[in-house]
């Protein structure tokens, strides 16, 4: 059995409400309300998903991909994955497996990576993973790369998700540039939609605009989270400037502000507008000042918690909490706050309901798995 122990947090952090928002429902008292177990540490763990047998894919920052057994004990390298930039915000990121996984045993996953002159972006790939005493993904390809590679190390984003009609979404950061957010021929900024072999889906709504053919919607700054809950709406978390951190619903078409709009303001204090009605611009449905610093967007199916269902779950890596935000149809408000002790980089939903979470691995967090379950 892994080494199960409940974890002491520090009292939940409060969020500051924003006109508009409704108050967070916060555990003042620290206590959590749920059972906490470590199931394994990891370097500097970014991202995972379950297979159909209950083991898990995982992503470290540097890579590689690892196989991790169902109860967290054993590991091991799947070779085949190509080489990673990792300074600063580069990683080894998103992995998620193909809606026919069972049949074609496809594996997508993201990664940055610098070109020939030194420039960066971030690279969607797919592999065929192949099983055994020695796993690896075979015949990978590199589907996708972002639009333009610029320098730095920042906001590459590069999150995944199916629809049910199995069309391929992902996330492409604004790269710290700003501009590029609302440039029509860049993909930086923007929620892209594609087929499963990486080529842009037909129909995408701005394209006849002039817009590189794959966006389906702009003005965003970094992507963290994207997902699709049971009635096929899809949400995204970004973290805004100082400030201004958002969970959307995205629209096909909508520019959702960013540069010019945010409920945050530039790190050297300068205004940004804030989201007003009528200014043309998608608003988000939930925002934060002071900052949660989104890490990771997962839809609860409500296997163990019923009251949850379709409810939102991020994690919070400067406010090292696990953040719940309440979902009615397509309007959301906050909902609880609890303070993990740690940054927490991901979250994904167990095959029988619990909730995992992935510590960052930097600033003092572990790189632990956590397994939270009800309490008994």
């Amino acid at each position: 059995m892994p080494n199960a122990r409940m974890l002491i947090p520090a009292i939940a952090l409060l969020a500051a409400c924003t006109e508009g928002n409704d108050a967070v429902a916060q555990s003042a008292s620290g206590a959590l309300p749920f059972t906490v177990t470590e199931v394994a540490d990891f370097e500097s763990p970014w991202a995972m998903t379950f297979l159909p047998d209950g083991r898990m894919l995982v992503t470290e920052k540097a890579g590689p991909i690892l196989l991790v057994s169902a109860d967290g004990k054993d590991r091991k390298v799947v070779s085949g994955t190509p080489a990673v930039s990792s300074a600063g915000q580069g990683a080894m990121m998103d992995v998620v497996l193909h809606p026919k996984f069972a049949q074609n045993r496809l594996v997508y996953f993201s990664f940055s990576e610098a070109n020939a002159e030194g420039l960066k972006g971030v690279a969607l790939a797919r592999g065929t993973l192949k099983d055994g005493a020695e796993p690896a993904l075979e015949n990978v390809q590199v589907i996708f790369r972002a639009t333009p590679y610029v320098s730095g190390d920042g906001h590459f984003s590069g999150r995944i998700a199916f629809s049910k009609d199995g069309h391929l979404f992902f996330t492409n950061g604004e790269r710290q540039k700003f501009d590029p957010a609302h440039d029509p021929k860049a993909t930086l900024g923007k929620v892209l939609r594609l087929n499963d072999d990486g080529t842009p889906a037909a129909g995408n709504p701005l394209a006849a605009k002039g817009f590189h053919p794959a966006v389906w919607s702009y003005g965003h700054r970094n992507l963290l989270g994207i997902a699709f809950d049971a009635k096929g709406n899809l949400w995204e978390q970004e973290m805004g400037p100082k400030g201004g951190d958002e969970v959307n619903l995205i629209l096909p078409g909508k520019d959702y502000g960013y540069p010019a709009v945010s409920n945050g303001d530039h790190y050297d204090g300068r205004d940004i507008p804030d989201h007003k009605p009528g200014d043309g611009f998608e608003p988000p449905k939930v925002w934060w000042n002071l900052a949660i610093s989104p890490g990771g967007l997962m839809v609860y199916s409500g296997k163990l918690w019923p009251e949850w269902r379709g409810d939102l779950f991020i994690g919070g890596l400067s406010s090292m909490a696990l953040i719940r935000v309440d979902v009615d149809g397509t309007n959301a408000t906050k909902g609880d706050q609890w303070g993990m002790g740690a940054r927490i980089r991901e979250v994904e939903e167990g095959p029988d309901g619990a909730i995992f979470v992935l510590e960052d691995g930097g600033r003092g967090s572990n790189g632990r798995m956590l397994k939270i379950t009800p309490k008994k």
